[in-house]
């Protein structure tokens, strides 16, 4: 999607902390949207952006629902992407059964296959779109294919309780209830992160919400497909 808007776009993918090619924390319990927040602020300063299209995919989208609903904000239009203030148990239990976890293979193509099967919800893709997805997400280390983030992000999601998880639930709703830009809220049909029910509630405590649900699709819509990211492009003229 990043390529297909960059004619008409300045278009930044940044590497949240603790994945990808930025650093790894020192204190793995900074691992949370505070500190990712305060990361995207100071990127958004750095770059001199004054207005911003954000699309957010699950941890993208609850980055950005905090941000859109700060005072002096920049976002212009915001798309949530299979994530709303409410994150069902059963996509918790999911999350938590991988996120964090060993992952080493000797072989990549059996490693891309392992990652292709976790990611299966994400709805069917040809070879070469598995390989645009999860091939990034794959770095070589000690003569093994690993996982290219920091393990520890695991760390502040395992040890949330549910008071901690039932508080940063109000605090999302509250911050949602306050985005005074237009939001497009996508679902995944089959998603178990983010229900019909937390949708329409969505859609009916901000009117700046609308909605539209891809078949087919669980956790989350890749927007890889021509289809999904004319989503995107209509929803960011």
């Amino acid at each position: 999607m990043a390529e297909a808007l960059c004619d008409r776009y300045y278009v930044v993918c940044p590497d949240i902390v603790g994945r990808g090619d930025s650093d790894y924390l020192s204190n793995p319990m900074f691992y949370t949207v505070p500190q990712y927040l305060s990361d995207m602020v100071s990127l958004s300063s750095k770059l001199s952006i004054e207005q911003v299209n954000w699309f957010g995919t699950s941890m993208g989208g609850l980055i950005g629902m905090v941000y859109a609903a700060m005072p002096g904000h920049r976002v212009r239009r915001l798309i949530l992407n299979d994530v709303g203030p409410r994150i069902e148990a059963a996509a918790l239990i999911r999350l938590a059964s991988y996120v964090g976890k060993p992952f080493a293979y000797v072989n990549r193509h059996i490693a891309l296959e392992k990652l292709n099967s976790i990611c299966a919800p994400f709805g069917k893709h040809t070879d070469s779109e598995w390989e645009l997805l999860n091939g990034p997400m794959l770095l070589e280390k000690n003569a093994q294919w690993i996982l290219h983030y920091d393990p520890a992000i695991s760390v502040p999601f395992s040890a949330v309780t549910p008071a901690i998880a039932k508080a940063g639930e109000l605090a999302m709703w509250q911050s949602f209830q306050s985005i005074d830009c237009p939001i497009l809220i996508v679902r995944g049909a089959e998603s178990d992160l983010l229900s019909k029910q937390t949708v329409a509630e969505m859609c009916a405590l901000n009117p700046r919400a609308t909605s539209i649900e891809i078949e087919k699709v669980g956790h989350a819509p890749a927007f890889i497909k021509a289809e999904q990211i004319d989503i995107a492009r209509q929803f960011f003229l």
